[in-house]
């Protein structure tokens, strides 16, 4: 039997509408409208204590996978990501951080595929579906379309050569559900890890992939449509990861965005050509 791949927004409302049912909701519409605020409401008494005994204080009950708030689940990314002194440590701790709710809805942490040691890193936004399946990012249709992108450049992931390979990554190291755009908080939690991550890969070039990454990486606001055309200086936003020197970064449209607007593979095709000079030039001058 053929399945037919969901959409993104087949993906969304499933999600959608599991979180409705999880809130109790068992019929969307009815016949006659209903005001809930005069509903009476019927609460089941509380049990009365069995031989005297007392509710379990918080700390005494089982612990669970407790997801932080902002600024708190921010300084532990920090101190994770500064602690780690190689990518596998890196790996080990984002695996081990409970500071996001999205790692609870995901299947896989997605850390990085291709060369660690090729000259060129790019960074995209978050997993998809089938990122998410097979734990590497860039796996399914867009990553297809970012494969056949690059070779045009003569650059691939599988490639053991540093300056004909790519090392690839996310800002997020999990699928948000229903395949959405990351929320700042989410972002902003993770930005530690993505910038201990591309300081302990030390490219020579990044890419950026995406507004998300873009914006979040440079510290800007302004969309790839600005962002683009233009090589940046990055550094490290985080205070606590600290750079020697900057690293050249360009920034371009996502694959998902060519594969909905297909007319805009021109401006990549010229992004592209960027990178390739770019990348002739470091080979003489090295």
């Amino acid at each position: 039997m053929t399945h037919t791949a969901l959409t993104s927004e087949q993906n969304a409302l499933y999600a959608a509408l599991d979180w409705l049912a999880g809130q109790g909701v068992d019929c969307l519409l009815t016949d006659q409208p209903i005001d809930r605020t005069v509903l009476k409401i019927d609460r089941p008494a509380l049990a009365a204590p069995v031989n005297g005994e007392r509710t379990p204080r918080p700390e005494a009950l089982p612990k669970q996978a407790a997801f932080l708030g902002a600024s708190q689940a921010k300084a532990e990314a920090i101190k994770l990501a500064a602690a780690a002194n190689s990518l596998e440590e890196l790996k080990a701790a984002i695996e081990s951080f409970e500071g996001l709710a999205i790692k609870k809805t995901a299947n896989s942490t997605v850390f990085s595929d291709g060369n660690p040691k090729a000259h060129i890193m790019l960074v995209g936004e978050a997993p998809g579906a089938e990122e998410d399946l097979q734990g590497k990012p860039f796996v399914g249709e867009s990553g297809q379309l970012l494969d056949k992108i690059i070779a045009a450049i003569g650059i691939s992931r599988a490639s053991e050569r540093p300056e004909q390979g790519i090392y690839i990554a996310n800002i997020l190291n999990w699928r948000p559900p229903g395949n959405r755009t990351p929320s700042p908080e989410e972002v902003e939690v993770s930005l530690p890890f993505i910038e201990r991550h591309i300081q302990l890969a030390a490219p020579k070039i990044l890419i950026l992939c995406g507004g998300v990454s873009a914006k979040a990486l440079l510290g800007r606001n302004e969309g790839v449509s600005r962002l683009r055309k233009t090589w940046h200086e990055y550094r490290p936003l985080t205070p606590e990861i600290t750079a020697s020197s900057a690293i050249q970064a360009l920034a371009t449209y996502h694959p998902s965005y060519l594969l909905r607007t297909p007319a805009q593979k021109k401006l990549v095709w010229s992004d592209m050509l960027e990178i390739a000079q770019k990348i002739a030039f470091n080979a003489k001058n090295m």
